[in-house]
């Protein structure tokens, strides 16, 4: 009688134990469901921003090229497919060393940056736009440093000088001051020294090429797509 008991207590207690485990197999089965519905539901998402911002970047590109095609070759300049304006004529920058604009590039950016101003805060693509960045950038080298590191850090304070130089130009213009707090809320100047050198075909530092001043534009799309992304992992 007694064995008779224990037995049906032990079955019953793996009868349990069977139940316990179902449901926690069903609860994972949800999980697991719910959570590839939700990757599901955001590989969606990012397939549509890739398509917005895809658009939105050829868009771009093909206003700016019709703008200023004729220009470039006259300003030392380059327009990228990744919308990135490129001056990179040394001649008509900066002294070397220092950080006051050249007259001629002065005149450069008088020329250029209303009409580039009028692009972007056109009502296709102001409000998709959240950073215009002016960025400055050097070659490796600097005279009499004693070290690459000090060339770094000297290379440095001089990219940084010289976008707010060029910032402080392009803010004080007077065909861009109707547009002036769109510009404060989104246009930066970001000295990055030698950090991005551009290099020639066999792999050594152009340090012609490399000093140079580029303006970068950011849209919304990129801030939407790194949302995203972050949330799924």
């Amino acid at each position: 009688m007694l064995g008779a008991e224990l037995e049906q207590e032990t079955e019953e207690h793996w009868i349990a134990v069977s139940d316990l485990m179902s449901g926690l197999m069903m609860l994972f089965l949800l999980i697991a469901v719910m959570y590839l519905v939700i990757v599901e539901r955001k590989n969606d998402e990012i397939e549509r921003v890739v398509v917005l911002y895809e658009d939105l970047r050829e868009e771009l590109f093909n206003d700016l090229r019709a703008e200023f095609n004729e220009d470039l070759p006259l300003w030392g300049a380059q327009l990228g497919d990744d919308l990135k304006f490129r001056f990179t004529n040394t001649s008509l920058l900066f002294e070397e060393g220092q950080s006051d604009l050249k007259p001629a590039f002065s005149a450069i950016l008088s020329d250029f940056f209303p009409r580039y101003m009028a692009i972007l805060t056109s009502a296709k693509y102001r409000d998709e736009i959240l950073e215009v960045r002016i960025e400055g950038h050097t070659s490796s080298s600097w005279s009499f440093a004693a070290n690459s590191d000090e060339a770094y850090m000297r290379n440095m304070a001089l990219s940084q000088e010289r976008t707010r130089t060029t910032l402080g130009f392009l803010i004080g213009l007077n065909n861009v001051a109707h547009e002036k707090t769109w510009l404060r809320e989104r246009m930066t100047a970001n000295g990055l020294s030698s950090s991005q050198l551009i290099l020639s075909e066999d792999g050594v530092e152009d340090a012609d090429r490399s000093r140079r001043v580029e303006f970068v534009v950011v849209t919304d799309a990129e801030t939407r797509l790194s949302t995203i992304l972050q949330e799924i992992r």
